[in-house]
């Protein structure tokens, strides 16, 4: 008969050593898998929370955000007798809105979502907008993310009135329909172009990253109530981690960004949204402001352009190409004592614009001059005005 093995005490105390390393490994290893599922669900949930609050509020502001309600009311069910214009990705409306604790005349933007581009939109301006402040900016006031009376999203931006509206429709008399044209005198095209530069340099220099507008143009120029210039719409606006190092993606994979006639020829061939880019749409416009000349008029086709016009005319034969409306104000010719004086200053003001308006057009980036040197310039020009 075979007898079992005597366990000896040393065993038997081995084998429980054994059994206690197994157990506390386990409840170890039990313990370490709950941990993680616990930061697992944790992180997800905060970011789900993060997202849906960078959803619905999009940014901080200084007052109270509206709902689809509010916005439904103040525009009388976004009347047409309300609307103001349609853009790329949204349309505007006119609504009186309490928000500084009192009623307020504002312009609600309202996305088209049925566009692709239009939540991006929303999100682009409301980051572009949180963190900048300026007088020569569009202020926005709140904004809306929530959904219609049928269930479908919606979101909407609202911004300051600008009772003025675009430059757009004090430059052009096809663009004025709401009202009876009226074109803007020297002095008056002098403060805008000072303004939008002043915007620019701002965006370009004195943020906590360089923001690139990317659709400077006429219609995204506003004017509030004692014609002082504000730039707007952000909803293609680039930020810089550093000069000409986008954050997002880059032109030849989201496409051109920008309209027609403003928009720099290297982005055509496939390069990143910059500081120079602005500031070539910047002469763009600068030449459109003083010659009343679109770069998409119907005159500029085999090779001509706005900027190729007036470069053959300058310097000699600028006064020939300026915009002769801003001589005029109120339908008679200004006049001092001294018209030969005053005249003088007048030319000398429209060479120093214009040349620096056409340094903003040059084909190569690197030969552009920086805004901030053309605010000081467009400065000096105004004194040779006023002198």
């Amino acid at each position: 008969m075979k007898l079992q093995r005597c366990v000896t005490h040393i065993q038997e105390h081995q084998r429980n050593d054994h059994r206690i390393v197994i157990i506390v490994f386990s409840t170890i290893g039990a313990f370490a898998c709950l941990c993680t599922a616990i930061c697992f669900f944790a992180c997800r949930y905060c970011r789900r929370t993060h997202n849906n609050a960078k959803s619905s509020h999009g940014m901080q502001f200084e007052h109270k955000r509206v709902s689809y309600n509010d916005i439904f009311k103040a525009t009388d069910g976004f009347s047409l007798d309300n609307l103001v214009g349609r853009g790329a990705f949204g349309t505007v409306y006119r609504a009186t809105m309490n928000l500084e604790t009192q009623d307020i005349i504002v312009a609600v933007k309202v996305l088209d979502l049925q566009n692709q581009a239009g939540s991006k939109t929303f999100l682009t301006e409301c980051k572009a907008l949180r963190n900048i402040r300026h007088r020569n900016l569009v202020k926005v006031l709140s904004s809306c993310s929530s959904i219609d009376h049928n269930g479908t999203d919606f979101k909407a931006l609202i911004f300051e009135f600008m009772p003025n509206g675009s430059l757009e429709t004090w430059l052009h008399p096809t663009a004025c329909t709401a009202r009876p044209f009226e074109a803007l005198s020297l002095t008056q095209r002098m403060d805008i172009a000072i303004d939008v530069a002043t915007a620019l340099d701002y965006l370009h220099h004195h943020g906590t990253v360089p923001i690139v507008h990317c659709d400077l143009k006429p219609s995204n120029v506003l004017l509030d109530g004692e014609m002082i210039a504000h730039v707007g719409d952000f909803g293609l606006a680039k930020f810089l981690v550093q000069q000409d190092i986008m954050i997002s993606h880059s032109a030849i994979s989201t496409g051109i960004r920008g309209t027609i006639g403003y928009i720099p020829p290297e982005y055509g061939m496939g390069a990143q949204a910059s500081v120079q880019g602005d500031v070539y749409s910047y002469g763009i416009l600068l030449l459109e402001i003083f010659t009343g000349m679109s770069p998409t008029d119907e005159q500029f086709v085999d090779g001509m352009s706005l900027p190729k016009l007036v470069e053959s005319s300058f310097p000699e034969s600028i006064m020939e190409i300026v915009d002769h409306k801003l001589f005029l104000i109120n339908g008679g010719r200004k006049q001092t004592g001294d018209y030969t004086h005053e005249l003088d200053g007048i030319h000398q003001c429209l060479l120093t614009v214009i040349q620096h308006g056409l340094m903003c057009c040059n084909e190569l980036p690197s030969d552009r001059i920086d805004i901030h040197d053309f605010v000081k310039e467009l400065n000096s020009a105004k004194e040779k005005l006023l002198g």
